[in-house]
């Protein structure tokens, strides 16, 4: 299975980039992931964020495929155990879906055409998390739901 993770913003923290980077690898056995990092919308004005999400959605939708599953890290999503993320992932692939599409947003979120785009509408926690810190934080929930599929230990 190809795995797309589109997100805005670049990760700057080397703490951050050296899990997101260990995670990356050991995911190799498993399945292809490709991270898509596009730029945020610089707003200056807090009026316009609407308009900056609009233009950064057009943004994200020109990178997703008419017939990839694409799940998207809201806020009012769903939160799931590892282990329903885990048969999740495995549902998609049993479905006969070749791409699976995580987008996490800008830290203002997602346009609400990104949102209609969505098969799935997922939330981490109800806790808020600095930005950078979903990819790390997905990345490493992916490989532990290929562990669990697999039955491998990792997960406890």
């Amino acid at each position: 299975m190809k795995i797309k993770i589109i997100a805005l913003g670049k990760i700057k923290e080397k703490f951050l980039k050296d899990g997101i980077d260990e995670f990356l690898k050991r995911l190799i056995p498993y399945a292809s992931l490709e991270i898509v990092e596009l730029n945020p919308v610089e707003i200056k004005d807090e009026n316009l964020i609407q308009k900056a999400l609009d233009e950064e959605g057009k943004n994200i939708l020109s990178h997703i495929k008419d017939d990839s599953f694409v799940i998207t890290m809201e806020i009012q999503g769903k939160q799931l155990s590892s282990e329903e993320f885990a048969q999740k992932i495995n549902d998609i692939t049993m479905n006969g879906i070749s791409e699976l599409i995580f987008i996490i947003g800008s830290s203002y979120g997602i346009s609400d055409e990104v949102s209609k785009r969505s098969d799935f509408k997922l939330s981490m926690s109800k806790m808020t998390f600095l930005h950078q810190f979903a990819r790390l934080i997905l990345v490493e929930q992916i490989y532990r739901a290929f562990k669990i599929l697999k039955g491998e230990k990792y997960h406890k």
